[in-house]
């Protein structure tokens, strides 16, 4: 193993919800490494662009609302990258959103909405980036699992059966992608200083609860993803298939 397996050095890399939080980080990191990034997001996603033309990369926005697109609409953003920046190698499967409720007053559209982002679209463009990189005999697909792939949590149930299904997905795709020279892993993040948990970060005592499970004892930020997420996009995990990696200073073994 070289540090240059670990380059991303002519590849094109599509991030969903990158103009801010975690998409953005992997968008960056993966620029870092090497990697011009083209970016799925309903906001406009400028920040991000301009950052990763700072580091000599291309870039290429598209402004797509994941709740309403159709399978027909994602088709139609994987060829538009593919029309402009020329190819693609990896998907990041990024953007997700969380509305919180109890059980019995978890609304239908709430529950629709987190299952249209979190599960809806990394299927349907999973599948529509698939056919790419079966054709070509390669490719990395790095989906965004969760602590709550593996727990029930509290008052969040779109987002712990999405995350659950997430984790399945992952590894179904692996199961029949592999032989073709695909990687489909995720990564469950712990813990993230995000705009996701900032009303638990609000609530001192919810916050202390959280903090005393964490070994690491401390919150963590998006750059402690920037290195699994060119790890998995990476010829370094060539051999890495339908894995669900934690990064969460320690929770699930607490």
């Amino acid at each position: 193993m070289t540090l240059p397996s670990f380059r991303l050095d002519g590849r094109v890399a599509l991030v969903t919800g990158a103009s801010q939080g975690l998409g953005q980080s992997a968008a960056l990191a993966l620029a870092e490494a090497g990697a011009d990034i083209a970016v799925i997001d309903y906001a406009e996603a400028t920040d991000t662009v301009t950052q990763v033309e700072a580091l000599g990369r291309r870039a290429h926005s598209i402004r797509l609302d994941l709740v309403q697109a159709t399978a027909d609409d994602l088709e139609a953003a994987v060829s538009e990258v593919v029309m402009t920046l020329g190819r693609i190698d990896v998907l990041v499967n990024n953007a997700g959103i969380i509305r919180r409720a109890p059980v019995l007053e978890h609304s239908a559209k709430d529950w629709d909405d987190v299952l249209a982002i979190n599960l809806d679209a990394v299927f349907h463009l999973s599948q529509r980036v698939g056919h790419r990189f079966v054709a070509q005999g390669s490719g990395k697909i790095v989906n965004i699992a969760s602590m709550l792939s593996f727990q029930g949590g509290v008052f969040v149930p779109g987002y712990a059966a999405s995350k659950h299904a997430v984790a399945g997905i992952t590894k179904s795709f692996a199961n029949e992608l592999a032989v073709h020279g695909v990687c489909v892993n995720a990564i469950a993040p712990g813990y993230m200083a995000t705009e996701n948990t900032a009303p638990i970060r609000a609530d001192a005592a919810r916050e202390r609860s959280i903090l005393d499970r964490i070994p690491a004892g401390r919150w963590g930020t998006p750059d402690d993803l920037a290195g699994p997420f060119v790890f998995l996009a990476s010829s370094a995990s060539d051999y890495l298939n339908g894995a669900i990696i934690p990064v969460d200073g320690g929770w699930l073994v607490r």
